[in-house]
């Protein structure tokens, strides 16, 4: 497999905001973003095999408002600052919309609506890093 990046980091500044947390905070809430990034694979290998039941299942109970207590959302909103919450939060509504777009049937739709989950993801990683 090949990957290309298009802009590479040692040529760019890192502007976005440093939100400092402590080492143990950090390493879970890398450990919960590697976990996303599994289940919306997880989705996308659903959605292609057109298995919208298995998809509406990921999306809720890995990346929806169900998720929030296996992630620690609680203990980890303290260390963020206000707006990066306001993503991941938007982040997990979009990810219960589109368990709820899935489980209705619509393969486009529920394409659709993963878009706007993963926009969230962009938009805190574009804003925000860890440290």
């Amino acid at each position: 497999m090949m990957v290309t990046l298009l802009i590479s980091p040692a040529t760019q500044a890192d502007d976005r905001k440093l939100v400092q947390m402590p080492k143990m905070m950090q390493e879970h809430m890398l450990g919960n973003m590697r976990d996303h990034v599994k289940a919306i694979h997880e989705i996308l290998s659903a959605l292609s095999r057109g298995e919208l039941d298995q998809v509406a299942l990921v999306a809720e109970e890995r990346l929806g408002m169900s998720s929030l207590d296996n992630h620690g959302a609680s203990h980890m909103a303290g260390f963020m600052p206000k707006q990066m919450g306001a993503i991941g939060t938007d982040m997990h509504g979009a990810a219960s919309r589109l368990a709820r777009i899935a489980e209705e049937g619509d393969r486009l739709e529920t394409y659709d609506q993963l878009n706007e989950v993963t926009a969230t993801c962009v938009a805190c990683h574009v804003g925000y890093r860890i440290g």
